[in-house]
């Protein structure tokens, strides 16, 4: 298939023949030649987002509901440079996004002409690849080849800046191009010297543990999961990018591990003798002060990028490959040997630990709403096939520790980089991948006011979404470490949003959405199920709770996992190192 047509209809061509659907952008000069084809194209949605963080965070939200790869496009200079934080998150959470920029005529590159911005160079240190095209014949090869490094290894984001004399000259389009990519060849089978190596360890464990991040996830391995934990008998942990790869009710399962873990979690880990770490990079937020995590054990560690390896934690049987290939084979492994440990008193002190500490929280005297109340009631009325989609915070932790999530996928948030403003895009790009169900942004106050203009969006491009605001009038996490940490000294952090500055409500009713407000513990129920119902429109709930509501467990940044706190000054009390 060969024919002669502009670098821009080359670009949309190659998006189409790709299988995207769905574009999120906004155009600009730069990149204007390319809206130009795309407006006659039958198979690329453009969604006009009203900022391009949104567009970034509404394709990362795609990538993460569907599988597939997100895509969103930008200008040059501030167009592109608006994509920066995006794409951050999605390197840091391995979310695989192609970002079409824009970028000046390549006889102008670098002479700083208007709105130009070194993109490549910028963007450099947080894409998997990045490329640069001034030739319109690259453009069909550079897109398949974007894709195929966004999707393959472990996933991240790719950026594709093309100048707009490359996107206005004609050139021959031929389809499929052949991609030169002689450097990349991500490994996927496990060695299986090393599966013989961790199927002896776990023979040889007494306190064994499945340290489970959201790798499994992306590998689409919870079915194999579930497998290997029962056959062999093992007790599990899921970090707060794998909620929902092991199902909460299941017996084994002891919770999310980390900074705002479980006790059981955290207390699994600091006792095992071997951790199995499946898709996980040891993270700080999981490790708390690296010397003195999980002490006793002996760490076997799978993931598909070589470089996490032995990175934080070394690593007694490094195995690089999928999880789901790496699973399959340690569960054949497992098999083989007959392996099921004799665990009784390593599931007794578990088990004990769950029933002394179980996540709580407090009422408060005034009535006035407790934040993990509202996300009881939301697990339990909107069900567990639910979507909930997290920005960053004090909310973000109640959402992974209230809800109950018992499929793979269904709790979407910024875990890496952290980035306030996520929610509603993604959200929003959640929703686009999955227009059947039911998809829940769970907002802070603080969150909600940095991307709620995406809500105009939803209302004109008809996603539904249902945004629930847990509305402290704070930043709240950085008033609990305030709190905790700066003498209540409350600085710059008190956003006055409960003398509603905004309201939100009427906010909500501006961007064409149904806006409902919550302050009473008995009135939740309705709300919630109030906002169930209306499904043509977006609602955004103002649910007003108490302002000193504060997350716990509590593990304080730089510290051991074995000071974690239950509340303020209550620990713990850990089983004797000899019993």
């Amino acid at each position: 298939m060969t024919e002669r047509m502009t670098g821009a209809q080359a670009l949309v061509r190659a998006l189409e023949h790709v299988g995207v659907d769905t574009v999120f952008g906004i155009p600009g000069g730069a990149i204007l030649p390319a809206y130009d084809p795309l407006y006659d194209s039958t198979k690329v949605r453009h969604v006009l987002v009203r900022h391009e963080q949104g567009a970034g965070h509404a394709a990362e939200g795609y990538a993460q509901a569907t599988g597939k790869v997100g895509v969103c496009m930008a200008t040059s200079g501030p167009g592109a440079t608006n994509l920066v934080t995006p794409i951050a998150d999605a390197y840091m959470d391995s979310v695989p996004i192609v970002a079409i920029t824009g970028q000046v005529a390549s006889g102008a590159i670098g002479t700083d002409a208007f709105q130009e911005a070194d993109i490549s160079g910028i963007t450099m240190p947080i894409t998997k690849h990045n490329f640069l095209v001034t030739d319109p014949h690259d453009i069909p090869r550079t897109i398949v080849e974007a894709f195929h490094i966004a999707s393959t290894g472990r996933p991240g984001p790719v950026l594709v800046d093309i100048s707009k004399d490359a996107l206005q000259a004609d050139a021959t389009f031929s389809w499929p191009p052949t991609m030169q990519l002689p450097g990349y060849r991500p490994v996927t089978r496990p060695h299986s010297k090393q599966i013989r190596e961790a199927a002896k360890l776990i023979a040889e464990a007494k306190r064994p543990v499945l340290y489970v991040g959201g790798g499994v996830h992306k590998a689409g391995a919870a079915p194999e999961l579930l497998r290997l934990a029962e056959l062999a008998n093992i007790p599990v942990v899921t970090t707060l990018m794998a909620r929902g790869t092991f199902p909460d009710s299941h017996p084994q399962h002891m919770g999310m591990p980390g900074m705002h873990g479980s006790v059981t979690a955290v207390g699994a880990l600091q006792k095992a003798d071997l951790l199995i770490g499946l898709g996980v990079r040891f993270d700080d937020r999981v490790t708390g002060q690296l010397s003195t995590f999980a002490p006793h054990a002996k760490v076997v560690h799978a993931d598909i990028d070589p470089a996490e390896i032995s990175k934080n934690r070394h690593a007694d049987v490094p195995i690089v490959g999928d999880c789901k290939e790496v699973i399959t084979d340690l569960l054949a492994a497992v098999e083989a040997a007959g392996l099921q440990g004799d665990y009784a008193d390593w599931w007794k002190l578990l088990n004990d630990m769950k029933e002394t500490y179980p996540l709580g929280y407090d009422e408060f005297e005034d009535g006035s709403l407790a934040p993990q109340y509202v996300m009881e009631r939301l697990s339990a009325i909107a069900g567990p096939d639910t979507y909930f989609v997290a920005g960053v915070g004090q909310h973000q932790m109640w959402a992974s520790q209230f809800i109950d999530y018992e499929n793979p996928g269904t709790f979407i948030n910024s875990g890496g980089l952290g980035t306030m403003g996520f929610a509603v895009p993604a959200a929003m790009g959640a929703k686009m991948g999955q227009p059947d169900s039911t998809v829940w942004a769970i907002d802070g106050d603080g969150c909600f006011q940095m991307t709620n203009q995406e809500l105009a969006t939803c209302t004109l491009e008809g996603v539904p979404i249902k945004v629930a605001i847990i509305n402290n009038g704070n930043l709240g996490m950085i008033r609990q470490w305030q709190t905790l940490f700066y003498d209540q000294r409350y600085s710059n952090s008190d956003l006055q949003t409960t003398r509603r500055i905004p309201d939100f409500v009427k906010l909500a009713e501006a961007y064409g959405c149904v806006g409902l407000r919550c302050e009473r513990p008995e009135d939740v129920d309705a709300t919630i199920k109030k906002a169930m119902e209306i499904n043509d429109v977006p609602v955004v709930v103002d649910f007003v709770v108490h302002q000193d509501a504060m997350v716990w467990p509590m593990v304080a940044a730089g510290t051991s996992n074995d000071d974690i706190k239950i509340a303020r000054d209550m620990a713990p009390t850990w089983e004797n190192e000899d019993e």
